[in-house]
């Protein structure tokens, strides 16, 4: 819920109008590392009442136009620096996969760049540098100080981020790094510096901002603040955790507020996006819908949409390394000096989650436990560079080599060792002609965000005429045999669920890794035929291009409501949001509804109680002496009826508000009706017959008892099953489960079964704060006393009956209407109010009007007497 404090305060930085705006140097370096709540010199937040709107009062754009700015840690090329000429080179990286995206996207589409140098420029040298690779490579370098990119990759990201996020805690100094507060603000300023980079050269009417991984996931914040209606998607190519995991973080609620500045979150798997949706569900109190195959979040009007789907390869570079001479003789040389061996082959970053020893000691379990197979069978391990440096990798490497020496001495046959580690710093030919060779591979890691190892031993094994002239002489080039190929994955890796005919394990298992090695030697030929063109077909179709073009199709979509909206800036720092509101929708003012109530004569005031009058997280509903004189000061002015609508018992009602005794009540959605503290309570009029309890009420218990922290409330005419107090991921499922349920039992019962905010409730058909509306705005009228003012105020999905009749036939004639919600969200009403806090302020405003009436008519009578 908006903080009443915050929500009026506008961020107005104005750099919508790029044209006005003064440019932003290409070369900025930092000099120092930023609080995560600093603010721009400015202040960051202005006081001044305008919104985007008036600066964009018909702002339309293609859907489609506009340049596709990539943000990712590095920029996709290579560097040196040339001692001849004493001059930088620079050359497209063709495995970057911000690179190979492109080839997704429509062929006119423009791409800009932003991004680190895997190399340090001088500073002298940054400008030229920068010329250059704007003007050649369309690539906006970000320049960090020495300092801010080793506390910020180094410190924060590969020594405490990423082993978090790949489920390490740091339980003690020999596990890991623990949090440190200035790794994290080195994060949050090179994040910044991004952010300014993207600032420099963006059109935010028109461009597309493409956010990569872990290491910029506070750059969204700094991009929604300075343009409210920016497009930005975001994809994160590791594991997200558990919640359990994640709510260790100390910033966690300042990072996932930041991705929720996003208006597109793509994840690799469902079981990450799950872990997201949960982080944000007990972090955040934020709860997703799936609409037509879409998942959504609401979150302060704005809806951030989550894509589930794996990134692919880039099949032209695979075909094209395979069909060079270079990868040719390559094969050849390792078919002769492997003549006779079955090869197994593993590429892995030298890391502790590529699980390289568990795959060592699996590998010589198998030479152990099949006698037959030593000599003949050979693991040639390609080692590629570690990312990070430090005693964890040190500690990993010596282990690994440790384990390949006990290995190889055992079972080392005529000179021949069993396993062979290879340097992966070699080029890509290198690593195909390894994969061409090999019968199975095996990724062993115990966790992974993606892994496209599997992806690329797949193509590289596909009928290929350069090839299999190396591979297969003597076959006819017009009838080649079918290719065959066996995966064996962790079932902890991302690609795990896309690759249906691998050998899935589980890599602490070293029994069940031995089976799965020993199965893959001995499958038939024909079993790993179809295993392969399985494999084959769903990699050659899913590839990079397939990949980039969804995920840039869903964040058009995301993005298309955006000009539709006005927008508000809310906040300080990395608790900064954007606040989206319809073009009807707006708050409901103080000035705006008293000036209203000043000049009408007959009103009716329903006001809903929990969530509206009383917070939702207080255990004692008793309401406080402040409402209950707001509520008698109303309910006193003889130009009021004002009625308390509430889901709760008549008793509870009765016995909270008895000190009001000229007040209103409607219990239960309407059912019971109590005209003033004097009179009886009335039931509708319709004839409701509850044996239908005896039927819903023993299901209800069943999901009562399974499900801690639940209770049921029973009234006279309904049941609720309340799960506010139960674990928020198991109670949303439980009541899901049980609104089934009693849809299905209670089908041919003439009630209403509907979920509310942590409810399910049973209601009599025909029972709703709609009806109670509509009957009270006609008892008025045929008692003489047509209305002119009508105030309805709830929070909740059963109060959107009452916004909804207003809206209707029932606000004919009358000439000021207010429907109201409380916490803006989606809603039939045309005002909203922050919280409770600002429902009190706007009873009080009308309360001073009614007792200043009061007042003067008690002082007229006085004079006169």
């Amino acid at each position: 819920m908006l903080s009443r404090s915050s929500f009026n305060l506008l961020n107005l930085d104005d750099y919508s109008c790029v044209s006005d705006r003064p440019r932003i140097p290409r070369v900025m370096t930092v000099h120092g590392i930023l609080s995560e709540f600093e603010e721009d010199d400015n202040g960051g937040i202005d006081n001044r009442n305008i919104n985007e709107t008036d600066r964009f009062p018909d702002a339309v754009s293609s859907p489609t136009a506009g340049r596709r700015i990539v943000v990712a840690n590095q920029l996709p090329v290579k560097a040196r620096f040339e001692t001849e000429t004493n001059k930088w080179v620079f050359q497209y990286n063709p495995d970057s996969l911000v690179l190979q995206l492109k080839s997704g996207l429509e062929p006119d589409t423009e791409c800009v760049y932003v991004g680190s140098l895997p190399v340090d420029v001088h500073p002298s040298e940054q400008e030229e540098v920068a010329q250059i690779l704007l003007e050649k490579f369309r690539c906006v370098p970000t320049f960090l100080s020495l300092e801010i990119q080793n506390k910020f990759y180094h410190g924060f990201c590969k020594h405490y981020l990423w082993p978090l996020f790949h489920y390490m805690l740091p339980v003690t100094r020999t596990q890991g790094v623990r949090f440190d507060r200035v790794a994290w603000r080195a994060y949050v300023s090179a994040n910044k510096v991004f952010a300014d980079k993207v600032m420099e050269v963006i059109n935010p009417d028109e461009d597309y901002v493409w956010i990569h991984d872990y290491h910029l996931m506070v750059m969204p914040t700094f991009l929604r603040k300075r343009f409210h209606r920016i497009r930005v998607g975001f994809f994160l190519h590791s594991p997200f955790p558990s919640s359990e995991i994640y709510r260790t973080l100390p910033v966690r609620d300042e990072i996932l507020r930041a991705l929720l500045s996003c208006d597109l979150i793509g994840f690799h798997t469902f079981d990450y996006a799950r872990h997201f949706l949960s982080c944000c569900s007990r972090m955040l109190g934020l709860d997703y819908k799936s609409k037509r195959g879409y998942i959504g979040l609401e979150y302060y009007g704005r809806t951030i949409s989550i894509k589930i789907l794996p990134v692919g390869i880039h099949m032209g570079e695979i075909e094209s390394v395979k069909s060079s001479a270079e990868t040719a003789a390559k094969v050849l040389e390792l078919k002769q000096k492997y003549n006779g061996k079955v090869v197994v082959v593993g590429v892995d970053d030298m890391d502790m989650f590529k699980g390289i020893s568990l795959k060592f000691l699996a590998f010589g379990k198998l030479l152990e436990d099949y006698p037959t197979l030593r000599g003949s069978v050979v693991l040639i391990q390609i080692l590629n560079p570690a990312r990070s440096r430090g005693q964890d990798i040190q500690e990993v490497e010596t282990e690994m080599r440790t384990v390949a020496r006990e290995v190889n001495r055992k079972f080392t046959k005529d000179g021949f060792e069993p396993i062979v580690l290879v340097n992966g710093s070699g080029s890509t030919h290198e690593k195909v002609a390894y994969f061409a060779i090999a019968e199975c591979v095996v990724v062993n890691a115990v966790r992974d965000g993606m892994n496209l190892i599997p992806y690329k031993y797949t193509v590289s094994r596909q009928s290929n005429p350069d090839l299999d002239r190396v591979l297969e002489p003597d076959e006819p080039e017009s009838n080649p045999k079918p290719k065959k190929s066996v995966i064996i994955v962790s079932e902890f890796i991302g690609c795990s669920p896309s690759l249906s005919g691998a050998i899935r394990v589980n890599p602490w298992d070293i029994d069940s890794v031995t089976e799965a090695m020993y199965l893959a030697i001995k499958m038939p030929d024909r079993e790993k035929e179809m295993r392969h063109e399985k494999h084959y077909k769903y990699v050659s179709s899913h590839d990079v291009a397939y990949w980039a073009r969804s995920f840039d199709q869903d964040l058009v979509r995301a993005c298309k409501e955006h000009f539709h909206k006005r927008c508000w800036g809310v906040g300080f720092g990395l608790q900064f949001r954007v606040v989206a509101l319809g073009p009807t929708f707006r708050k409901l003012s103080v000035e705006h509804i008293v000036s209203a109530y000043k000049k009408t004569n007959s009103r009716l005031i329903l006001v809903d109680y929990d969530g509206t009058l009383m917070p939702q997280g207080l255990i004692d509903k008793t309401p406080s002496k402040e409402v209950i004189s707001i509520l008698n000061a109303l309910s006193s002015d003889p130009k009021n009826v004002v009625f308390i609508v509430s889901g709760r018992g008549k008793d509870s009602l009765s016995k909270w508000f008895d000190s009001c005794k000229k007040l209103g009540l409607s219990a239960e959605h309407g059912y019971l009706t109590r005209w003033s503290g004097d009179s009886e309570w009335e039931s509708c009029e319709l004839t409701v017959d509850v044996g239908w309890k005896k039927v819903a009420l023993p299901v209800m218990e069943h999901y009562t008892e399974a499900t801690d922290g639940s209770f049921i409330e029973q009234k006279e005419s309904a049941l609720v099953w309340h799960h506010q107090e139960a674990d928020p991921d198991f109670g949303a499922w439980q009541a899901k489960e049980l609104l089934d349920h009693l849809e299905s039992v209670l089908a041919n019962e003439p009630v209403v079964v509907k979920r509310g905010q942590q409810i399910v409730e049973v209601n009599p058909q025909g029972v709703s704060k709609g009806v109670v509306l509509d009957r009270l705005v006609t008892t008025m009228q045929n008692t003489g006393r047509p209305l002119d003012f009508v105030l309805c105020i709830g929070d909740d999905q059963s109060d959107e009956d009452m916004f909804e009749k207003l809206g209707s036939s029932v606000a004919n004639g009358i000439a000021e209407v207010f429907a109201c919600t409380v916490g803006q969200k989606p809603s039939m009403a045309k005002y909203y109010l922050d919280d409770t806090v600002d429902v009190i302020k706007m009873l009080h405003g009308l309360e001073a009007v009614s007792t200043h009436v009061a007042e003067s008519t008690r002082f007229h009578v006085e004079t006169r007497t």
